[in-house]
């Protein structure tokens, strides 16, 4: 089971587990956090995305700022990515998958003490990509 945060187009956010998660399928269910253990997986479809944030404690670190740039010390996997969503959120990381032609992307974040292990990011809810 992976701990995500689905965050919607529409602004509403779903913490939980999935396990049937992939990009190439219309749904997939979260078990919300904080459930009764005998509660229905919330359906989510992947097209309503904005982005699903695969994250190591559901709780997160609201105290940590998020580091926007790379360390020097450490070589990157896949292209530099910066990422402006529709909604203001700006996020910067590396991908090895991106084609505008496909309806997402995966993303590992730049800072290394990110709660985020990696990301799905929804094309359509993006302003603007620039690779560095």
């Amino acid at each position: 089971m992976n701990q995500v945060v689905a965050r919607l187009a529409n602004g509403c956010v779903v913490k939980g587990f999935t396990n049937d998660f992939a990009p190439d399928k219309a749904i997939f269910h979260v078990n919300v956090d904080g459930a009764a253990p005998d509660a229905m997986a919330v359906q989510l479809r992947t097209g309503d995305l904005k982005a699903l944030y695969f994250v190591k404690d559901l709780a997160g670190d609201p105290s940590h700022v998020e580091r926007k740039e790379f360390d020097p010390s450490r070589r990157p996997l896949g292209r530099k990515i910066q990422i402006h969503f529709k909604d203001g959120e700006e996020m910067v990381g590396t991908t090895q998958g991106y084609q505008p032609s496909r309806p997402g992307f995966f993303v590992i974040p730049a800072d290394p003490e990110s709660n985020m292990e990696r990301c799905y990011i929804v094309s359509s809810a993006t302003k603007n990509i620039t690779f560095f």
